[in-house]
């Protein structure tokens, strides 16, 4: 045997004891090996318990900060963490950091130890949320952004259809917002949690008149009832447009296009059939106003009387900004109060939202199928939190869906200081009975802010700007059988930001 030879037997089995003995006093060790950490947290030489209560206190620091999300320098959005349904496997993770250096190979597991004393070893946490949650808040700030894109649309008044063209403008990036997003929750190190948006400049789609025509083309149809099972169908009132000459008008440069529609009566309606398909009150909800704001008033009024007397046939969808078009002057709606830029100002067709947002309550107590509803960026006076329901034309939109087997039919009042709205119908077998159970999540008081006015007399002050507190609600809908509940379904999650409380007085 080589001397050569024999030298590396001996330092092979050096090796071997060395690992051997490195291996025997690190098995019995029940903590985490040295120089590991997870998504920069350290947690070497801590149990599991250890690690886990470390990594979660560091992860419960940074969700109790709000998102922060930059648009611009005087734009900023606040998002509630919890609203997101942010999720972190800090479990796994800390089940990983401590399998590391104990693995059944004694050469890999010695490895590990030393790459991690050496080197450090990071494992990196994963963050999960929930995406329509992701895409919502997209909607959203896409809905608040100045200059924002305004894609073409459509409505019917006064027996002609309206289609606006529609403004190029900016929406966010959602590719790199995600990524950035994702790579802001991630980040241990920084535990507040902001980021500028990255914007893009979009052109509206183009107005498809045969899209449109396709939309709103009915024949005429008359009322008719099947006896088994069932069945009711209400008339349909024919509509109609030139397409030719839509065509032509639209070719012109305008801002929008009015195309006279073409009306054709159904000679046998419901009211012929002799059948009470109304009679029945599937819902009723109702909120107050102030009948002494004229302007307010005004708009409400408006807004209701085109919805007032709406018949859904089964499957059919409601939309608020289609069946109540846009809010103009030329519409005749005034300026009334409305919330912009963390304040209450003055704007056209103010108070419109509480039409929307009395019809929703309805909708839902009638066991409709909710489609598209957003809540407000701060707590409404009319409206408990999470039952409110804001619009903006070209926007933000309420829609719903006639879930049920029969048709049904709207009413909306505005009178003596009351929105009424009723959803009539025919009650079905085992009709639930349906609720509202509202969870606050999240909730903390407005800041107080101070305006001076001279003119006023000493030690004198008045509330300019009630303020509202910031909140975070979850929205169930709740069914009941005979006063026990049959299911819960989630409806929506709403994070209302804070309005600051204004005191005008005197001094400082």
């Amino acid at each position: 045997m080589s001397k050569k030879f024999t030298i590396a037997i001996i330092v092979s089995f050096c090796i071997l004891l060395f690992s051997v003995c490195f291996s025997l006093i690190n098995i019995f060790n029940t903590k985490i090996i040295k120089g590991v950490y997870i998504n920069g947290i350290d947690v070497s030489h801590l149990t599991k318990d250890e690690a886990i209560y470390k990594v979660n206190k560091v992860i419960e620091t940074k969700k109790n900060n709000n998102i922060s999300i930059y648009i611009n320098e005087n734009t900023t959005k606040e998002v509630n963490f919890d609203s997101l349904n942010i999720k972190y496997n800090a479990q796994d993770c800390v089940n990983q950091a401590y399998n590391l250096g104990r693995s059944n190979n004694i050469f890999k597991s010695n490895f590990e130890i030393l790459f991690a004393l050496i080197n450090k070893k990071n494992v990196s946490m994963e963050v999960n949320l929930n995406v329509e949650n992701l895409k919502t808040l997209v909607d959203d700030i896409n809905c608040d952004l100045p200059n924002k894109l305004i894609e073409s649309d459509y409505y019917i008044e006064n027996r002609n259809l309206i289609i606006n063209k529609g403004i190029s403008g900016f929406v966010v990036n959602e590719a790199l917002f995600k990524d950035d997003l994702y790579t802001n929750l991630n980040n241990f190190n920084i535990l507040t949690n902001s980021f500028q948006v990255n914007l893009i400049n979009k052109e509206p789609k183009n107005i498809d008149i045969n899209e449109i025509y396709n939309e709103i083309h009915k024949d005429a149809e008359n009322a008719h009832y099947e006896s088994n099972p069932f069945k009711v169908y209400p008339e349909i009132v024919g509509v109609s447009f030139n397409i030719d000459y839509a065509k032509s008008i639209l070719e012109k440069n305008l801002e929008e296009y009015v195309i006279p529609l073409d009306y054709s009566s159904p000679e046998i309606t419901i009211d012929n059939l002799g059948i009470d398909i109304f009679k029945n009150s599937l819902s009723y909800y109702s909120t107050k106003y102030n009948p002494l704001n004229l302007a307010r008033s005004n708009n409400l009024e408006i807004a209701a009387s085109k919805i007032d007397g709406i018949i859904l046939s089964p499957g059919e969808v409601f939309s608020y900004n289609k069946t109540v078009g846009a809010r103009t002057i030329e519409a005749g709606y005034k300026e009334a109060a409305i919330y912009s830029d963390g304040k209450v100002v003055d704007g056209i067709g103010g108070g419109i939202c509480q039409i929307s947002s009395t019809l929703y309550n309805s909708a839902v107590l009638a066991n409709l199928e909710i489609i598209e509803r957003h809540n407000h960026q701060f707590l409404t006076s009319y409206a408990p939190p999470g039952r409110d329901a804001t619009v903006v034309y070209g926007s933000k939109d309420l829609k719903f869906k006639n879930t049920r087997s029969y048709p049904i039919k709207i009413e909306i009042k505005v009178q003596n200081g009351l929105v009424n709205c009723t959803i009539l119908g025919l009650s079905e077998d085992n009709e639930p009975t349906i609720d509202f159970n509202i969870e606050t999540i999240y909730s903390k008081e407005p800041s107080i802010k101070y305006e001076y006015d001279s003119k006023l007399e000493d030690n004198t002050e008045h509330i300019k700007q009630k303020g509202s507190n910031s909140m975070y609600v979850k929205v169930y809908k709740v069914e009941k059988n005979d006063g026990s509940i049959v299911s819960k379904t989630l409806l929506s999650e709403d994070y209302y930001k804070s309005l600051d409380k204004i005191i005008v007085k005197k001094y400082e």
